[in-house]
């Protein structure tokens, strides 16, 4: 017997995590991204990442066609970012202020609202159901200590803070 979706959707928004948008650049420079919780550490040597991207959006078509991606961890006070990277807009990007990766590679570091990134290179993508799973290698990031991370759970934003 297997759960409803339902019952599997309240299960997992019982388990807190960082408020992230994930970030890539289209084949002809187009910026792309969504909010995303299922994105975790995978490997300390090498650095890798996982995020868990839908099988349907638009950022997942633009890390394959990129073979790279930013994580940005959103800080406190950044909800309504959250809010507007989780529709299916294109234009998410419009009247944001972004940056490009030192290395040139990644999707758009939301320099103003996160309080960390990592950009990755993309090692692997594994099919998981609706999800695609993206394995990247982290090639450079920071972190602004200055500011608390954003965290979800329960379907609400709260800080999480040492």
């Amino acid at each position: 017997m297997t759960i409803s979706q339902a019952e599997f959707k309240a299960i997992m928004a019982s388990a807190a995590g960082p408020a992230t948008v994930v970030t890539a650049m289209t084949a002809d420079g187009g910026p792309r991204g969504l909010t995303m919780s299922a994105v975790c550490s995978v490997s300390l040597d090498p650095p890798l990442i996982l995020a868990c991207v839908d099988r349907g959006s638009a950022t997942l078509a633009a890390i394959r066609e990129s073979r790279s991606f930013t994580v940005n961890y959103l800080r406190c006070g950044s909800e309504t970012v959250a809010l507007e990277f989780a529709t299916k807009s294109l234009d998410k990007f419009v009247g944001r202020d972004w940056e490009r990766s030192a290395i040139g590679l990644g999707g758009p570091i939301l320099a103003d609202c996160n309080a960390a990134h990592a950009v990755c290179v993309v090692t692997d993508l594994i099919d998981a159901g609706d999800h695609v799973i993206a394995v990247g290698e982290v090639r450079e990031g920071g972190v602004r200590e200055e500011h608390a991370v954003l965290a979800y759970a329960r379907r609400t934003f709260f800080a999480a803070s040492a």
